[in-house]
């Protein structure tokens, strides 16, 4: 298991703001492919989620982690341009063209929340 997990995310266009943080494992990390997470309309909802690298879907990862001033939390994290997401029933291809997909840095939420 790392002792450390470092998110470092570039602008792309995925995601307009880079982040650099390390967090302490508290766990290993395992991929995951969905998520339940808050979406831009404001609703929370069961997510498809993929890393994203080099303007392709890439493996996003899960892991519950130490974040200063939060205490345990569950970190979703993947490639270089962060991690991109769309309603779990979605069919249609993940593709940067398409309005109903958004792209984020990572995720950090409550560490209880459902994820597969």
């Amino acid at each position: 298991m790392p002792r450390y997990i470092e998110v470092d995310v570039s602008v792309s266009e995925n995601c307009d703001w880079p982040v650099v943080k390390v967090f302490e494992a508290h766990e290993a990390p395992r991929e995951v492919t969905r998520v339940v997470a808050r979406r831009p309309d404001g609703t929370t909802g069961p997510c498809a989620v993929t890393g994203w690298e080099g303007g392709k879907p890439a493996p996003a990862f899960v892991a519950r982690v130490g974040d200063s001033g939060e205490g345990v939390v569950l970190l979703v994290y993947g490639g270089d341009e962060g991690i991109r997401l769309k309603d779990f029933e979605s069919i249609e291809p993940w593709d940067m063209a398409n309005a109903s997909q958004w792209g984020e840095p990572c995720l950090l939420l409550a560490p209880d929340t459902e994820t597969a």
